[in-house]
């Protein structure tokens, strides 16, 4: 067993849905997996209590979060220590025709931060139209036609192919099971 941390960034709850199922994915092959919002991260837990780390984050205007990239930045010494990956969540990544511009905003990230992740995944993301106010609406549903031109923007609607993601979490723990080995039990389970 092998100790992931799923640490991400979301802006309206679709990366947290998506860091959530990879932490199950991990769970169920035999890992012990965390996934923590950036924003919300204890000040006791770091990078080198893990194994393998997967950052995520969600792109809004173009950009992630600021405190993903602020996170990256101050742990990639540690980061680049061990095994990882990372994940964006972005209406980009809905569609085939958005898929060069979801790369460059990863390109981006990676230049910005320095850091250099062993496995990328790109998913689509979702719109909540119920939950936005009238202005945001307004603005959101015409950012949704250019992005993807399919949607019906008169109701919530998800991107997100959660087959992928959980290939994308298999694909990862593989990497790091082959990488790493498995881990061997701890003295508590090696009394039992």
């Amino acid at each position: 067993m092998r100790s992931f941390l799923v640490i991400y960034g979301t802006g309206e709850g679709q990366t947290a849905k998506v860091a959530d199922r990879i932490e199950d994915v991990l769970a169920a092959r035999g890992h012990d997996a965390t996934a923590v919002n950036v924003d919300e991260l204890p000040p006791d837990l770091g990078v080198d209590d893990f194994d393998a780390v997967l950052v995520g984050a969600s792109v809004h205007g173009g950009k992630h979060q600021p405190t993903v990239r602020e996170f990256v930045a101050t742990n990639r010494d540690a980061l680049a220590a061990k095994p990882t990956a990372f994940f964006q969540v972005s209406l980009s990544s809905a569609d085939e025709r958005g898929r060069a511009q979801a790369a460059g905003y990863v390109e981006e990230f990676v230049e910005d931060t320095g850091w250099h992740p062993d496995r990328i995944g790109l998913f689509g993301g979702a719109l909540r139209y119920s939950e936005y106010g009238f202005l945001k609406r307004l603005v959101i549903k015409q950012i949704a036609k250019r992005a993807v031109p399919d949607a019906d923007t008169a109701h919530d609607a998800e991107f997100t192919d959660w087959d992928e993601v959980e290939a994308f979490a298999a694909d990862v723990a593989s990497f790091v099971e082959g990488r790493l080995g498995v881990a061997p039990p701890d003295d508590r389970e090696a009394d039992e």
